[in-house]
């Protein structure tokens, strides 16, 4: 399986709204709840105003489009990296799961997942 390294700083935050978001942005993940509206993008993107924020991810994607009957994709990276001591906050589209780890431990992720079968992109 082949993971691509994302090229960007990203940034976990909440927002009020959704007209807080720059909708014409490369990359966001939106989400909404009944408590909140959450929103995964480029650092250089956050909206001016923010609830509340975490900077300081990377991401990778598992490349190509995942078919819904796959099954332990997400856990079994999710447990490597477990098995690491290294944290990650997953967003999964139609097409393929994203994976974003601390910067600090972005590289040291990447290596332990090419020591685990994974062909790493960048």
């Amino acid at each position: 399986m082949e993971i691509k390294a994302l090229p960007y700083d990203l940034t976990v935050c909440k927002v009020s709204s959704f007209s807080d978001i720059d909708a014409g942005a490369e990359f966001f993940f939106t989400g909404k709840t009944d408590e909140e509206i959450s929103l995964v993008c480029a650092t250089a993107d956050v909206p001016p105003v923010t609830a509340e924020r975490d900077d300081g991810w990377k991401a990778f994607r598992i490349e190509g489009k995942l078919d819904f009957s796959l099954t332990g994709i997400l856990s079994r990276i999710s447990g490597i990296l477990a098995d690491s001591r290294i944290g990650i906050f997953a967003v999964s589209t139609y097409n393929t799961d994203y994976i974003l780890v601390k910067k600090e431990n972005f590289g040291r992720a990447l290596e332990v997942l090419g020591k685990n079968g994974y062909t790493i992109l960048q």
